[in-house]
């Protein structure tokens, strides 16, 4: 007799996670340039038809992945302050500075991908994170705290560039002249 084989259970959501995760790692390592849906699909050890039932372009797989890392970026730096309004007089600077610090030291890549994303974006303020950063820094900008009439996109981009771009500057000061090629 046969034996039966149980079939697997489908987990979509894991599914999804699985190729954005595995986007995620290219977009890092080759840009958006090298992110394709069919390159995500084998690295997430999918075929490509699951991937694109998730994604139907890779347009919309870029998008949702440039998503993803701002919602990681978001839990990673603001951890329970994420959601909703918090008094910025009360946000701990010196833990939120370390938290932005170590994931781009960490991400220095993906960082690196998101800005000029965001940046390039005809809406950057659809992006959660830098919505949630801007939001910050601006409620910050009102307090006695603040110096008066600071910008707080241009502080924003000031901010954000030299910390996702440090990591890059450095790790490039420890090549070789032809490795920095």
């Amino acid at each position: 007799m046969a034996e039966v084989r149980k079939r697997k259970r489908r987990n979509p959501e894991a599914t999804r996670g699985e190729i954005l995760e595995a986007a995620r790692g290219i977009l890092a390592a080759d840009g958006i340039e090298g992110l394709s849906v069919c390159a995500v699909a084998h690295a997430a050890g999918v075929n490509r038809g699951t991937a694109y039932m998730h994604f139907e372009s890779r347009e919309k797989l870029i998008a949702q992945t440039i998503a993803s890392v701002s919602e990681i970026l978001l839990a990673s730096v603001y951890g329970e302050a994420a959601v909703g309004d918090v008094d910025v007089e009360r946000i701990d600077q010196v833990a939120l500075t370390e938290g932005l610090a170590s994931f781009a030291i960490e991400n220095p890549d993906l960082c690196r991908v998101w800005l000029l994303q965001v940046l390039a974006s005809p809406a950057p303020a659809e992006d959660p994170f830098w919505r949630k950063y801007v939001g910050s820094l601006a409620q910050f900008s009102a307090t006695k705290l603040a110096q008066p009439g600071i910008d707080v996109e241009v502080l924003s981009v000031l901010v954000l560039a030299g910390t996702f771009l440090w990591p890059v500057w450095a790790h490039a000061a420890s090549l070789g002249p032809s490795e920095r090629k």
